[in-house]
């Protein structure tokens, strides 16, 4: 009898942990620190943003159909929100991490993210939404591999190496913050970092002594699965390791047509995955170097990044000029065949057995069409402001799902234009209200002067088109219906449009944005509601327990205390984790 009862308890338990455990799908949990650090990664003491002391942070591993449970503890002086830009959330955009779906964490407090990487797989990041705070820091990579029942279209890798590139500005962010809302702009960055570090010392002139730079070390005839990730502020960059090609395999969650290049433009907020044979002879190390690209590169010299990748069997240092950068400067039609050239490849599988052409977007019917202008920043009452459709976005003072959830009225408008209107420039809450289950047509026009990087948040979308001009309807002839690759993050040169669709299959409140800080902290965003007007509590999930208020709901806030459970694990009641203690010490009794 009591081996009975012992079984029973035992079952229960493992059950109810099951359940703790959100059912079937495995759980990776992390606990991140957020907090100031002084650094140097160009020579000069600065204030920039670690997580758990590391700057960049830690990677967040894990594989199709995981559950994620990201704790952050903001240890800054400042509010904080954690973003995943091309983590699609199913269902759940109360994890996003951004002002219209979240209230900031405040100082000294802490929140738990949790969120299932549903029917994903692919190289992306993290970092902090608010304030400019990711021109200081607090990113890292965030990997989901294939489940062991989905072959990679390519052999096995020997290794992961995960890059971090950006420019980056001796400032931190709160000083640029103020440069920003003086009206002024942020002009040349002061160099670019790689991993966090600063320029291997090529030039005794453009770079100092005394600066830290990054090593990869890589063992000869061995194939590596180079991560590249643009996470700085402003700054398009080419990507290039000195006489090495880069086999082109995904981007942002879809495995891309297998194609080599000798270098290739990672715009801000772009995450790539690259096939590196180390197939040299290592008389010396090599140069990786990530340049500032778009720009007078005599001018801007010193915006470029250089890392040594160090073969075990090398003969000595890397010495001499650095891998020349591409020459069609001015001639961006030339370097517009770049991106061109991603193609998805349609027979490899991504987070399913199925191939990823298997979505023949090409033959359903567009519901609707938006087409938006960006243009240079402008004075909006006295203010220095970015605008998408003539509207310079304004966020909610209560989070937009949450003003919904408890009648909140004013708290944003639906009415943003799906043109560009002629009338003045303005600020406002505008958003767009567009069909759950749509088939969307989205053609992004950069009337502005810089190189742009325009994302979508909870979707990945079909790039179908780019080109320089004005679109008009007759520009759909030259649209990709077969193989355009599907990504979350999209380049729209200067005097040119990209033209993107996107099928509207997952409810939420969701932004929409440039992921170049300047011109997002100045406004240049706005938000895409898609509910299903049938709701009936499958096609969004509800808030979770630990969401925070503020704004008109800020009453409703109670004081965090230190060690609350809640914090640590949402969503799962004191009652359940009593009684699964209660279970387990049931065991030990009997």
């Amino acid at each position: 009898m009591a081996v009975f009862r012992f079984s029973v308890f035992v079952l229960i338990h493992i059950a109810l942990f099951s359940t703790l455990c959100f059912a079937e799908d495995p759980t990776v949990t992390y606990d991140f620190k957020v907090s100031y650090k002084t650094a140097s990664p160009l020579g000069v003491p600065q204030q920039v943003i670690a997580v758990n002391g590391d700057f960049p942070g830690p990677v967040i591993n894990s594989t199709t159909n995981y559950n994620v449970v990201v704790n952050v503890h903001n240890e800054l002086d400042e509010n904080l929100l954690m973003t995943w830009p091309g983590i699609q959330l199913r269902r759940n955009s109360w994890q996003d991490g951004v002002l219209g779906t979240n209230c900031p964490i405040p100082p000294k407090w802490n929140w738990t993210y949790q969120f299932q990487v549903k029917d994903q797989i692919g190289s992306f990041f993290y970092s902090p939404s608010l304030n400019l705070q990711r021109a200081s820091g607090g990113f890292g990579a965030f990997i989901v591999n294939n489940r062991s029942t989905v072959p990679l279209p390519f052999a096995h890798p020997d290794g992961d190496i995960f890059i971090m590139i950006g420019d980056w500005y001796t400032q931190n962010h709160t000083a640029l913050k103020t440069t920003l809302d003086s009206g002024k702009d942020l002009g040349m960055p002061d160099g670019v970092l790689i991993n966090g570090k600063g320029p291997y010392r090529y030039n005794n002139t453009l770079v100092p002594d005394g600066i830290n730079h990054e090593t990869i070390n890589v063992d000869p005839g061995k194939t590596y699965r180079v991560r590249v990730h643009n996470v700085g502020t402003s700054t398009s960059l080419n990507f290039r390791i000195q006489n090495h090609n880069l086999l082109l395999a995904e981007t942002e969650g879809h495995y891309t047509m297998q194609q080599n290049y000798t270098s290739f433009d990672i715009h801000v907020g772009q995450s790539y995955s690259f096939l590196v044979t180390m197939d040299q002879n290592a008389t010396s190390d090599y140069y990786i170097v990530a340049s500032a690209r778009f720009v007078n590169e005599s001018i801007w010299q010193r915006v470029t990044g250089v890392a040594v990748l160090h073969y075990s069997n090398s003969k000595g240092p890397v010495t001499g000029p650095l891998p020349e950068a591409p020459s069609d400067i001015y001639n961006q039609w030339a370097a517009m065949n770049q991106p061109r050239s991603i193609r998805q490849n349609a027979s490899a599988s991504g987070a399913r057995p199925n191939p990823q052409g298997s979505f023949h977007y090409g033959n359903i019917n567009v519901t609707d069409t938006y087409v938006l202008r960006s243009l240079p920043p402008s004075s909006i009452d006295g203010k220095l402001r970015a605008t998408l459709n003539g509207i310079s976005f304004v966020n909610p003072d209560t989070p937009i799902r949450l003003a919904d959830k408890y009648n909140v009225k004013g708290a944003y408008k639906l009415d943003f234009p799906n043109k560009p209107l002629n009338r003045p420039l303005r600020m406002d809450r505008s958003i767009l209200n567009a069909t759950y289950k749509g088939f969307i047509e989205v053609i992004l026009q950069n009337n502005d002067t810089k190189m742009q990087s325009f994302h979508m948040d909870g979707y990945s979308f079909f790039v179908v088109a780019m080109d320089f001009g004005i679109w008009t309807e007759s520009s759909r002839n030259s649209y990709n219906k077969w193989d355009a690759i599907s990504r979350s993050t999209v380049e729209v040169y200067p005097g040119g449009w990209t033209a993107i669709l996107i099928s509207l299959d997952n409810a939420g409140i969701w932004n929409m944005r440039v992921e170049n800080l300047d011109r997002w902290h100045l406004g240049q965003e706005t938000y895409m509601k898609i509910i299903n007007p049938e709701e009936n509590g499958e096609t969004e999930m509800a808030h979770p327990d630990n969401v925070l208020y503020c704004g008109a709901l800020q009453k409703m806030q109670k004081q965090q205390q230190p060690s609350a459970a809640s914090s640590i694990l949402p969503g799962i009641t004191k009652m359940f984790l009593t009684f699964a203690i209660a279970l387990s010490v049931g065991i030990f009794v009997l």
